[in-house]
């Protein structure tokens, strides 16, 4: 496979081998790509972690509108008071 690389990025690769981090290119792309790999499974595992928690956490009820506009009367009032958002909110 051929590919084609902006200066920019072939000269980001080529400091990666000059400073003796990798050997050769191919060797800092294959590095990038795990990282991006792995980058990808963990927001797998903590979205499959929420989902579980949410399904875990009781009984389901309707989303209704009325349900809606008081989660957001609710979140509201949190923001004014400078609450922090929970951790599975905003992890």
């Amino acid at each position: 496979m051929g590919i084609t690389l902006s200066p920019q990025t072939e000269q980001r690769i080529r400091q990666w081998i000059d400073n003796s981090r990798y050997p050769d290119a191919e060797t800092v792309i294959d590095q990038a790509l795990q990282a991006l790999e792995d980058r990808e499974h963990a927001k797998f595992l903590k979205a499959r972690e929420l989902v579980l928690a949410g399904h875990n956490s009781g009984p389901g009820v309707e989303l209704t509108d009325g349900l809606w506009e008081e989660t957001e009367r609710e979140v509201g009032d949190a923001y004014q008071r400078g609450d922090e958002p929970p951790p599975q909110v905003c992890p």
